[in-house]
């Protein structure tokens, strides 16, 4: 695991924290992108369960916050991110059936989660990385 997502396996396991998924994601690259991990949480207070109504993940969401505000809005980018998630998940990335399908295998949510957090933070780190930023 990178520092990232030590940091983010840190919030997602601090029982005074009660972070969603989209949160852990901002809060671990807080001060990367100069904000407070007070700001992360707020900002990413409704985009966790597919912001509150199993719409698209909220890794995928903070993801792509994440992703603009370190300057990357490129349209073909965003799509590689999309697509990298979708690969390994049967084409989906709405909470409400990434979770189903999870549970109907017998997964626990939260582990799910914490693994979908893990893998959009290595994708950022690795689109940063060809981005050299």
């Amino acid at each position: 695991m990178s520092r990232l997502t030590d940091k983010a396996m840190a919030l997602r396991n601090d029982p005074g924290k009660r972070c969603n998924c989209a949160q852990t994601m901002l809060a671990a690259f807080a001060d990367e992108l100069g904000m407070s991990e007070e700001q992360a949480m707020k900002l990413g207070a409704n985009f966790g369960g597919g912001m509150k109504m199993g719409s698209v993940c909220g890794t995928i969401t903070s993801a792509a916050m994440i992703l603009g505000l370190k300057g990357i809005d490129d349209p073909r980018t965003l799509n590689q991110f999309y697509q990298k998630m979708k690969e390994g998940h049967d084409g989906d990335l709405d909470c409400f059936t990434l979770l189903k399908k999870n549970a109907a295998r017998g997964g626990e949510k939260k582990a799910h989660c914490d693994a979908m957090i893990c893998e959009s933070i290595g994708c950022i780190e690795e689109i940063l990385k060809e981005k050299a930023l």
